[in-house]
């Protein structure tokens, strides 16, 4: 963190000519398990991870405002009442974004001073480790303190998800900026996305001395098109037909009627999404009364589903989680919407090494781009630094 803290503060000082007020960041994270529960209503349970985006920022004496990125060469420059979803595009969309959610908030961007941003980052970018969320968050966070708005954290998650479904186009809940900015050290984020109610979850993995491996499989995914934006208007579809409000409002016991009156691939979409609320709210009991080496058949059953029922997997996220699972972990899955991105390996230490050359020995085997393997830890969320 040291280093992209100093990076990011003498890019910003050379790109635009003065020293930045101060320094931003917030975390990447990773869904332990609750997948495309959260725009159906449900619950989830991520964490922070230890890989942030950082960001500079500096004052301006006008009402404009500068993105500079280490993701592109441009600095993007507009005016704080030209924000509008109609007028961003690109990566800069993800912050200017946030500026203009924060105004559809209750901010007056008319009484606020314009502002000079430069951002980099250490997570992965497509890995489904919501690099997205997290420069959404370390704007929030930032723009929040310098223009003094007072929005609490959890208003802070709904301005970044307006943000992203409004600005950059792409239909997600709000898992992953809450999880963002409520994360704490060695916990979870237990989130009914109902309610919007949080609950930290003390995780044990340090305890119980083990570790939860990233697996990227280096195959890219985009929220904004194609399958993503599909399964959430089958879980509407199913709703309806059903007769609630949302997925949510089903349980286990629903599924028999739900075959009955359903097609087969509607059906199948909504059988992961109640099947997976169910191992949402077992994960939590089972990290309380037995500990994390309990949950891994709860892992395991979430990846099942995914590649079966809401068919989202692809044959690397697959190979990763089984050649894992053959090779020591308590339980594997993939995690994020799918379609490539990561998946999860959560075993003893003593283990981590083994697992990671046998996915690497498995990758080469089928022809795979080699994948990128890294611990994390559940981290603090969004901050000043």
């Amino acid at each position: 963190m040291t280093d992209i803290r100093d990076d990011v503060a003498a890019t910003f000082t050379e790109l635009f000519g003065y020293e930045p007020s101060g320094l931003w960041s917030a975390p990447g994270r990773v869904n332990l398990i609750g997948e495309h529960t959260d725009y159906n209503e449900g619950f989830v349970l991520p964490l922070a991870i230890n890989r942030r985006t950082v960001l500079a920022l500096g004052i301006r004496d006008d009402a404009r405002i500068r993105i500079g990125s280490e993701f592109a060469d441009e600095v993007v420059e507009i005016a704080l009442d030209e924000l509008a979803p109609d007028h961003l595009a690109g990566w800069s969309a993800y912050p200017l974004g946030v500026a203009w959610a924060l105004g559809e908030h209750g901010a007056d961007l008319a009484a606020v001073p314009g502002v000079d941003i430069y951002l980099d980052s250490s997570v992965p970018v497509g890995a489904g480790l919501s690099s997205s969320a997290a420069i959404e968050s370390a704007v929030a966070i930032a723009l929040n303190d310098v223009w003094q708005l007072g929005f609490d954290r959890q208003t802070l998650a709904k301005v970044g998800q307006l943000a992203e479904n409004r600005a950059v186009g792409a239909p997600t809940g709000i898992m992953d900026q809450s999880a963002v900015l409520l994360g704490e050290r060695d916990a979870a984020v237990f989130l009914d996305c109902r309610s919007l109610n949080d609950e930290i979850v003390p995780l044990g993995f340090a305890e119980a001395d083990l570790q939860l491996l990233i697996i990227d499989t280096g195959v890219t995914h985009a929220h904004a098109t194609g399958g993503y934006a599909d399964r959430r208007k089958s879980c509407e579809a199913g709703a309806a037909t059903m007769g609630v409000k949302a997925l949510r409002d089903l349980t286990i016991d629903d599924l028999d009627r739900a075959r009955e009156v359903l097609d087969d691939e509607t059906f199948r979409r909504v059988r992961h999404v109640v099947t997976e609320d169910q191992r949402v709210l077992d994960t939590v009991r089972v990290l309380r009364e037995q500990g994390p080496r309990a949950i891994g058949e709860l892992l395991d059953a979430s990846h099942a589903s995914m590649r079966d029922d809401f068919e989202i997997s692809v044959p690397e996220l697959d190979l990763a989680v089984e050649t894992a699972q053959a090779n020591g972990a308590i339980g594997a899955r993939m995690t994020g919407g799918g379609f490539g991105g990561s998946a999860i390996a959560l075993a003893s230490s003593s283990d981590i090494s083994r697992i990671q050359v046998a996915i690497d020995g498995a990758f080469a085997e089928h022809a795979f781009q080699q994948p990128t393997m890294f611990v994390v830890t559940a981290s603090d969320g969004a901050s000043r630094e």
